[in-house]
């Protein structure tokens, strides 16, 4: 029996699902448990190997707290290739998109370590650091 090929659109939709429930600090397991699923069967949800039925995908925006529209914003429009977006303040040209950063597990930590120190002139000395060991040189406005 030849093995089916996983859908793109189905990937974006479990990634989005993983962004969020890892954005709100929940475990696959909680969230398995919350759907009446394994914990496996949410992983391969958010690998797009399963595709998620519309019902099950509304029960999981509202056990998320997102529209369902959520696990489809920036979609490609065939599928393969990203939409073309005008570039924002933060998006230039070449750059990965920000958002594969953030859903990485060690962008999550840096995030929620970064926005967990209370000194504002302290996060600004580390930026800055950081800036400065990545070569970047990037300045922002002050």
């Amino acid at each position: 029996m030849p093995k089916r090929s996983m859908n793109p659109i189905d990937a974006h939709v479990g990634a989005r699902v993983r962004l969020r429930r890892m954005l709100i600090g929940m475990s696959q397991e909680r969230l398995g448990e919350l759907l009446g699923v394994t914990f496996q069967q949410v992983q391969k949800y958010e690998k797009g190997a399963n595709r998620i039925g519309a019902s099950r995908l509304f029960e999981i925006s509202r056990i998320l707290d997102v529209p369902v529209q959520f696990f489809f914003d920036d979609l490609p429009e065939d599928g393969n290739r990203p939409i073309a977006r005008p570039h924002g303040f933060s998006d230039t040209a070449g750059e990965p998109f920000v958002m594969d950063f953030v859903s990485s597990t060690e962008g999550l930590q840096l995030n929620r370590a970064y926005f967990g120190i209370q000194d504002g002139k302290l996060r600004r000395r580390l930026l800055d650091l950081v800036r400065e060991i990545s070569g970047s040189g990037e300045t922002e406005p002050a």
